[in-house]
């Protein structure tokens, strides 16, 4: 019966790993997808259109969620650590800057090559730097599924340049007005540089994460379902990012004198509304799943942020090609960024079965201690 029971472990484990990977998949979609919306908005100043979705997505979203799958939400924040709740909110506010610009780079880069650059920066940073924080980083070297989640975090940041690549190519190869009729603002060397800032101040929100710890595990001791403990940490981190992005938008609206985007009765105000609200609210889908992906990923979670993007640049990529943001490239162009985006997915390939070498381990580890215990005695 023991025998059978360690024969079961592993697979329970690897199936964990498996929805995991599936979860961040879903986030990666909603990440990739959620700008679209804010295509349709018509009239609206940048800073308008980004004030109104990220009220969504900063305070309605996560506290509509956090209620309904956190049990207790209010009292798990009232028993959080003062400086937990600090540390949180203030990684939220430096990745506030990251999400700020994060829309910047969106316009002068496109979604595809936008989403690349930024978030490639983003999975190096957010991926290596936890563990290194926490101490594990050695030990994760040493280890084969370890060397296997670097090794993906590697492929990914090769898809990201060769993604890059194919943007300066494009850019060589067009003349100025096939570049606006595919992206309005189309601008190089101001989108990498905003795109650079952006993904390392992104990357925030995973050291956001690792620092609001013990305020999921209060939400897990105190019933809540283990998929959904990161949606406590959440408040805090979206906390943050409402206080960077809405200083800027606020100060933006009073410069630009853009405040009457949202008066103005020649405008689609209640149309605009709407597309705001779908975008802020898909935007912050990716962090829901992502949350419950990280639940599932064992001891290695930290990679689930190169599987998280890895999966947005995909599915953004997949976006940027459907709207014809290429349009105009020549053949050579189109390879290499396909040849990117097939290595970003490859990537996720890569991590995944290094978390699945991890979970195996992990199951081992845990189908010896019977045995011992039953040899001790």
């Amino acid at each position: 019966m023991r025998s059978s029971n360690r024969d079961f472990i592993p697979t329970r484990f690897s199936m964990a790993v498996i929805w995991g990977v599936i979860l961040h998949a879903l986030g990666g979609f909603a990440s990739g997808s959620f700008y679209l919306p804010y295509k349709k908005i018509k009239g609206w100043a940048w800073e308008s259109y980004w004030l109104v979705g990220g009220i969504i997505s900063w305070i309605f979203a996560p506290w509509i969620m956090g209620s309904l799958t956190v049990h207790n939400l209010l009292g798990v924040l009232r028993q959080a650590p003062a400086s937990t709740l600090l540390w949180t909110y203030m990684w939220g506010v430096l990745w506030g800057f990251g999400g700020l610009t994060f829309g910047l780079a969106m316009r002068y880069l496109g979604l595809s090559l936008g989403m690349a650059v930024t978030l490639g920066l983003c999975a190096v940073f957010g991926t290596v730097v936890p563990p290194m924080y926490e101490g594990t980083f050695p030990a994760l070297v040493r280890s084969a599924s370890g060397q296997m989640i670097l090794m993906g975090l590697v492929v990914c940041v090769m898809g990201i340049v060769i993604c890059g690549l194919a943007g300066i190519m494009k850019e060589n190869s067009l003349s100025s007005d096939q570049k606006k009729a595919a992206i309005a603002e189309f601008d190089l060397r101001k989108g990498i540089l905003v795109a650079v800032f952006s993904g390392i101040m992104s990357a925030c929100f995973s050291f956001g994460l690792t620092a609001g710890k013990p305020i999921a595990a209060i939400a897990q001791q105190a019933g809540t379902n283990e998929l959904f403990v990161n949606n406590a940490t959440y408040i805090l981190i979206m906390l943050g990012g409402l206080t960077t992005n809405a200083a800027w938008c606020v100060y933006l609206n009073i410069k630009n004198k853009t405040y009457t985007d949202y008066f103005n009765p020649t405008m689609p105000a209640l149309r605009n509304i709407i597309f705001c609200a779908l975008a802020g609210f898909t935007w912050y889908l990716q962090f829901f799943f992502y949350g419950m992906g990280d639940s599932q990923m064992g001891a290695y979670r930290f990679s689930g942020w190169t599987l998280h993007m890895a999966f947005i640049i995909a599915f953004s990529s997949f976006w940027g090609l459907l709207l014809h943001e290429w349009r105009g490239a020549n053949r050579l162009t189109m390879r290499t960024v396909s040849l990117g985006i097939m290595a970003v997915v490859l990537s996720t390939v890569i991590v995944g079965y290094g978390n699945y070498l991890g979970s195996e381990k992990e199951a081992a580890v845990q189908a010896a201690r019977p045995a011992r215990a039953v040899a001790a005695e």
